[in-house]
């Protein structure tokens, strides 16, 4: 079939209407995607602000904590010169007496033979004057703490003393420490008596002997 002029001017309008028409959509497929490009970059200027300000405040919590942490092991360190400079003077030279120190109390032993006599519970002249000292540091160091008077014994079975045993020994001695404590104006309710008997021995049977006086800090 012979095209006429009529038909081929038909067409040609027609092909270039079609093809106008592909080009637009991509115009605006484009522009969709020109704008989509533009929200993403925005959000992701956005998360990156927002990462930067989580991390510019984790810094400063990691200098807060580094601070705290200077802070407080300057304060040990305070506190375990003046701990060494107590341990040092608070009991020294007392005939008898070792004081050990803890983080939460003091321990402060009298040997048993410096207090008693054996198998007695009867304090010695000499132990008076070892326990008073102790009592002028508990009065001036720790007044109003809670204080546990234990009793402690060596080993060997009682055979003489007359009493049943180790145990009832070991209370006895820290009741008679106990009660020269309050008689040096110690208050009587802070106190309290136990006996360990023989159930926490030392080096030796010497060792054995004798009543902590434990205090809370």
């Amino acid at each position: 079939m012979r095209m006429t002029l009529p038909m081929f001017l038909a067409f040609a309008a027609a092909t270039v209407a079609s093809t106008g028409c592909s080009s637009q959509e991509e115009k605006d497929h484009l522009t969709l995607l020109e704008q989509e490009n533009t929200e993403l970059r925005s959000q992701l200027d956005e998360r990156d602000k927002a990462l930067e300000a989580a991390n510019g405040e984790l810094r400063q919590a990691n200098t807060l904590l580094r601070t705290q942490r200077e802070d407080f092991e300057q304060q040990a360190s305070d506190w375990q010169s003046k701990l060494d400079e107590s341990s040092a003077t608070a009991f020294d030279g007392i005939q008898g007496v070792t004081a050990t120190y803890g983080p939460n109390d003091v321990t402060v032993a009298v040997e048993g033979d410096v207090l008693f006599d054996s198998g007695r519970t009867t304090l010695k002249p000499a132990a008076k004057k070892a326990l008073q000292r102790v009592a002028q540091v508990l009065q001036g160091q720790y007044p109003g703490k809670p204080i546990i008077v234990a009793g402690h014994t060596d080993t060997d079975p009682i055979k003489k003393s007359g009493h049943k045993t180790n145990y009832h020994l070991g209370f006895e001695r820290g009741w008679a420490v106990r009660n020269f404590l309050t008689n040096q104006g110690i208050d009587s309710g802070a106190i309290a008596v136990m006996s360990y008997g023989p159930d926490r021995p030392m080096g030796s049977s010497q060792q054995s002997r004798r009543v902590e006086i434990v205090v809370a800090q």
